[in-house]
């Protein structure tokens, strides 16, 4: 048969990093059904991140509407993003896959009970199509030390590539990598595993318009959110057979037909989330407001909620993360997350007190404090001020910046720049986004999984603490400016 021939041709569909975007799923769905309407044979791949819990439909479904969308939209194999794996328990994920039709392919991860990894996942599968074996193998960011508070431990993601790809070398005609590790990751094994045919990236979010080409592998990648659909052609050579890259592009996902089964799904699951999500939580009897650039309630009670549950001296935490203020009244599942979407886990550290008087001096700076940021979980609009709990500050709003705090006292005594505190705060401080001086601390421990719309809602059920929300941390003074 003729090597150009459209009855060999395999077509690769890739989606990465779609974090619970639904409204553009009927969409996709919708482009790859008329690409397969084309000549030879398709494969569909997810890259991980495919579930985000700041979705409603995901929130309130435990992941199992994102489980249906993979079903109904045809998917032959998808690997998991940090937001699937760190962001479910361990039994989450397990009774949502449970209904996934596809294989999930990963071989970094492993239990730390059973050594294994976990039933519903495999190291690599190996896929028939169009007259060719294609091995798939799959591996996701390495967050170690997070994944090791959830029972899981992560292998070495190039050792663990390079024996699934011996492995599948003598048994396959092309070999695939569905890596959720990054992009500057993916650069380095396409230059040190021999036999690695295709990368499909995630996790960087970045954007490959046509396959890039280091050594024999090619790169291809769809940026985020549902914005792209990657398209990858394989032809099988003239001599040896092998399957061989013709043509790679990623496709605008732009307004147009919608698959009406997608679209239904979406909207029943986002039905049943929101009853999911009315239950009440709490009462209160005044409403919480939040404020970015200064001292509020609802900021207050979040840094509260973060040392109670440290069991910390004090706390630091920034007021971006609440979305909103919270009414008086009845509280619902669905208000906590809706105002507190991010999945930000609390953190304790020890602090040196010189790094706690900067990061508060930081806070004064409208520049600092109203910047947009973004990445490590963060689904708030602006980074917003620090909000305290055990601290009194005392700051001179008229002196000049990095000037003004004149005094922070912890239980009426000074903070002291080299004196080391137990600091309850939040794990995306210690990436370095925000407050990067929070980056110093030592000693650091994750408090997994809780998020900390989970401790919010155990602050508004402490008898006082509402009340306790409303009192001042922050005095403005005038006099003897801080040297």
């Amino acid at each position: 048969m003729p090597p150009e021939s459209n009855l060999n041709k395999l077509t690769i569909l890739h989606t990465n990093d779609l974090h619970s975007h639904f409204g553009v799923m009927a969409r996709i769905s919708s482009m790859i059904n008329e690409e397969r309407k084309g000549e030879g044979e398709f494969l569909l791949f997810d890259i991980g991140d495919h579930m985000d819990r700041m979705a409603v439909e995901t929130e309130g479904s435990m992941g199992q509407a994102n489980v249906d969308v993979l079903n109904l939209m045809g998917y032959d194999a998808v690997t998991i993003g940090n937001n699937e794996g760190l962001t479910f328990t361990p039994e989450l994920l397990a009774q949502a896959y449970a209904g996934l039709t596809c294989p999930v392919v990963c071989c970094n991860i492993k239990e730390r009970d059973t050594g294994r990894a976990p039933v519903w996942m495999k190291k690599h599968t190996v896929l028939d199509k169009a007259g060719f074996r294609i091995g798939v193998i799959g591996a996701t960011a390495p967050y170690a030390e997070f994944y090791r508070l959830l029972g899981w431990d992560v292998l070495d993601a190039a050792a663990e590539i390079a024996e699934q790809v011996e492995s599948l070398k003598p048994h396959t005609d092309f070999i695939v990598l569905l890596s959720h590790l990054g992009i500057h990751t993916d650069k380095e094994l396409a230059g040190q595993i021999d036999g690695l045919d295709l990368i499909l990236g995630g996790h960087t979010h970045h954007l490959l318009e046509e396959p890039l080409r280091i050594g024999n592998t090619y790169l291809a990648g769809a940026e985020k959110f549902g914005h792209f659909l990657g398209k990858i052609t394989l032809i099988p050579e003239s001599e040896s057979g092998r399957l061989r890259l013709l043509s790679g592009c990623c496709l605008a996902v732009e307004p147009g037909r919608e698959n009406s089964e997608v679209s239904t799904a979406i909207e029943i699951h986002g039905q049943h989330a929101q009853e999911r999500l009315e239950q009440t939580v709490a009462i209160t009897t005044r409403e919480l407001p939040i404020q970015y650039a200064q001292e509020s309630p609802l900021g207050n009670l979040l840094a509260q909620a973060v040392r109670r549950f440290t069991g910390s001296d004090l706390s630091l935490v920034n007021s971006g993360q609440l979305l909103d203020s919270l009414p008086a009244g009845e509280i619902s599942a669905g208000m906590l997350h809706a105002r507190c979407p991010s999945p930000i886990n609390p953190c304790q550290m020890r602090l040196r007190g010189e790094h706690i008087l900067y990061s508060l001096e930081q806070s004064l700076i409208p520049e600092i404090s109203e910047k947009v940021i973004y990445g490590y979980g963060f689904r708030g609009k602006v980074l917003g001020n620090l909000c305290v709990d055990g601290l009194e500050v005392l700051y001179n709003p008229a002196a000049k910046p990095y000037h003004r705090i004149v005094q922070a006292n912890l239980a009426g005594v000074p903070l002291e720049p080299e004196e080391e505190y137990l600091v309850g705060t939040l794990d995306m401080f210690t990436f370095g986004i925000g407050y990067k001086r929070l980056t110093q601390g030592t000693d650091k421990v994750y408090m997994l999984p809780e998020f900390i719309r989970d401790l919010l809602r155990t602050e508004l059920q402490e008898p006082g603490a509402v009340d306790s929300s409303f009192l001042s941390r922050w005095a403005t003074i005038q006099g003897e400016v801080k040297k």
